[in-house]
């Protein structure tokens, strides 16, 4: 594989709500810019990014030897319910597993609240059944009956589905019924996708392996269209490098992996922009952060622990569990395209509605009309309207100050910059709820970490963010609002593959589990050897979901299998992860009830290369608006581009601005440069 130390270049191209990022490093240059996102087809706007890059960078196609993508279209297809007609094929007796779902109900005191439970994804009329039976021990109870399989799969094939999902009982167990039913299907109708729940969860609990399976078919004909079409246009674009896609663990996977298990690219832009985050903090000598990626349709956030982003096994799509390994990201409906609005008794709120890039803000002057987080931005002075994405959108303060007028400030009897004051700090609010979500639900204490913002909003909200949390260090990256493209050059590549292991820890045995770990590791190298990594080292790691005897829910532990005593440590590791997150370890016996296998290789760097640049910094002051205030204050403005390591710090009240973030720094806080060129910002001892 040819990498950015042959002189060529590497490109990472993150796909947002609203706008598509682009990092291109090679030939001792960075380059970085924002295109709107085109919504209707997201290639669009990568498309114009390559074109964008030959003409104004002159960067020609030929040499582009990496090309990496973060793409939402699995997202977007189940939040916008325009995945693929799926058939839904089952055990006998357990068909209606997706309606049945789970007896939880996270909003307990509302009466009128409505199950989510995913059954639009196969309607009683695409779920069918076949008679055949597995124990959980694997062993076969009824053998399949042919006749049954026949009939299932031309009933769904007269509903014309184009795509089928096939979860059997104990199918993790034992997978040969499961791989019948796939052979059949690819021997009547080959062109079909399918998807195994044996291949995409093998785990116990019957209602999350059936709906992360379904989930799979559903986005499966979509993300391969979508990959399809993306090689497609980097083949006439005459791009040689292979495609790499961002996987919601946080590594990268070859397009042609990533289309065999779609369902784990949910959240991949937002992976990315961990990973970036996670680099950025080590580098300036950081092992722990939290992550804030604010752009324009929501916040995501993230904990960084000993440099490695936590990880979870399940997270909530668009309110439906789907079971997939992921960075474990909190999303909120709070962007700087956030709407604005009041509610039946006038009080003040901030998304989840988003204005995204069409129409957009109210500033944009592309005929939104209602208020958002962006538009309060610019009636505080935070963002100048002549230098939004660099100079390249030109803002309207004048309709940003009629839009807070007309629907906040007027309803609510408030001036305009109390209003957007108002606006501001319920948006700062609802992240610092997130935060608290992802550190002191995790029984982390967010003051012992470092907040790095993220996104072309998250350097205005990431000070008066760490004032609300007792935070005093933020670590502004080099380029923050492009991160989540950086992160993308940044990952690693990486597979992960894993299965259920039902056991009591006390009766695993040395040899059964190695044994097992190396079955596992065979099937991870075979996804490693899709990627061309020839030259680089792979690591490998492995991984237990563990939990007490009858206790429902795991966590997941690293396993040394090489260790003298490997369960007694990984009994104390579990117990001492247990206590810090639920307050409380039991002592009792516990059991093994997944393992894993994790292999990972590390590409070449391709550190941001930075251009020296001579000038003044400071440009000017203007007029800013901060919380706690009734007048606005005159804030230094300084050209982020311009600041050197050996400045003195520089104080608040000001701005700092560059082409793809503006930095707030309030009074009572200073910011200097450090390692990587981030900005450290610190708040000053007071007397």
């Amino acid at each position: 594989m040819k990498t950015q130390q042959d002189g060529r270049h590497s490109v990472g191209i993150d796909i947002g709500g609203t706008f598509t990022d682009v990092v291109c490093v090679g030939d001792g240059q960075t380059h970085i810019f924002k295109l709107p996102s085109t919504r209707r087809n997201p290639s669009l706007a990568v498309e114009a990014a390559i074109r964008q890059l030959a003409e104004q960078h002159g960067v020609a196609s030929e040499g582009i030897a990496r090309f990496v993508h973060g793409t939402t279209v699995a997202t977007n297809a189940v939040l916008e319910r325009k995945g693929a007609r799926i058939g839904l094929i089952a055990t006998e007796g357990f068909s209606d597993v997706l309606e049945i779902g789970r007896q939880m109900r996270r909003q307990m005191y509302d009466l009128k609240i409505q199950p989510q439970t995913p059954g639009w994804l196969a309607p009683g009329v695409r779920r069918v059944e076949v008679s055949e039976r597995v124990a959980a021990d694997g062993s076969i109870v009824v053998p399949m009956d042919e006749k049954s399989l026949q009939a299932a799969v031309q009933k769904l094939l007269e509903q014309e589905v184009e795509a089928i999902a096939v979860s059997l009982l104990f199918s993790f167990a034992n997978p040969s019924h499961e791989r019948a039913v796939a052979d059949y299907i690819h021997e009547v109708a080959p062109q079909l996708p399918v998807s195994l729940s044996s291949e995409v969860d093998p785990a116990f609990r019957e209602y999350e392996r059936t709906a992360v399976t379904a989930f799979d078919g559903y986005v499966k004909p979509v993300v391969d269209r979508y990959l399809e079409n993306m090689e497609t246009s980097l083949l006439q674009a005459k791009i040689p490098a292979p495609l790499q896609i961002m996987q919601s663990r946080g590594g990268l996977a070859a397009s042609q992996v990533a289309r065999q298990r779609p369902v784990r690219l949910f959240l991949s832009g937002p992976a990315a922009g961990v990973i970036g985050g996670s680099a950025t903090a080590r580098a300036a000598g950081f092992e722990d952060a939290i992550t804030i990626d604010v752009g324009g349709t929501s916040s995501d956030i993230a904990l960084i622990k000993s440099g490695e982003a936590l990880v979870r096994s399940e997270t909530t799509i668009s309110g439906y569990a789907v079971r997939v390994p992921m960075v474990d990201i909190e999303t909120l409906g709070a962007g700087g395209g956030s709407l604005v609005w009041l509610d039946a008794a006038k009080g003040l709120r901030v998304g989840p509605e988003s204005a995204g890039s069409e129409p957009g803000p109210a500033c944009y002057d592309r005929g939104g009309e209602r208020p958002t987080v962006t538009d309060a931005s610019v009636v505080l002075g935070y963002l100048d309207p002549a230098y939004f994405a660099g100079g390249t959108l030109t803002l309207k303060s004048e309709l940003a100050e009629k839009a807070i007028r007309e629907h906040v400030a007027e309803p609510m009897g408030l001036s305009v910059s109390a209003a957007a004051l108002g606006i501001h700090r319920i948006a700062n609010a609802q992240m610092a709820e997130g935060i608290r979500l992802v550190s002191l639900n995790r029984g982390h204490d967010p003051r012992e970490f470092a907040l790095v913002p993220l996104g072309g909003a998250g350097s205005l909200h990431a000070v008066p963010l760490a004032e609300e949390l007792g935070l005093n260090r933020v670590l502004v990256p080099r380029y923050p609002g492009v991160l989540s493209a950086a992160g993308l050059l940044a990952a690693p590549v990486e597979h992960e593959v894993s299965s259920a292991f039902n056991k009591p820890l006390q009766e695993a045995g040395h040899e059964e589990v190695r044994d097992f770990l190396s079955e596992l590791d065979r099937k991870t190298a075979e996804l490693m050897a899709a990627e061309s990594l020839e030259g680089l080292q792979t690591e490998r790691r492995h991984l237990a979901d563990v939990c007490y005897l009858g206790q429902s829910y795991t966590l997941e532990v690293p396993l040394d299998i090489e260790n003298t005593e490997p369960f007694e440590r990984l009994y104390r590791d579990f117990e001492d992860m247990h206590h810090r997150i639920y307050g409380h370890a039991t002592g009792a016996g516990a059991k093994l009830v997944n393992l894993r296998s994790i292999h990972r290789a590390h590409l070449p760097s391709t550190d941001l290369a930075l251009e020296a640049v001579e000038g003044v910094a400071l440009k000017g002051q203007r007029s800013v608006w901060f919380q706690g205030s009734d007048i606005p204050q005159d804030a230094a403005v300084y050209d982020r581009s311009l600041l050197k390591q050996d400045d003195g710090p520089l104080r608040g009240p000001a701005v700092i601005e560059q082409s793809d973030t503006t930095v707030l720094v309030p009074p009572g806080w200073r910011g200097q440069l450090v390692e990587g060129e981030a900005l450290l910002l610190e708040q000053e001892a007071t007397a």
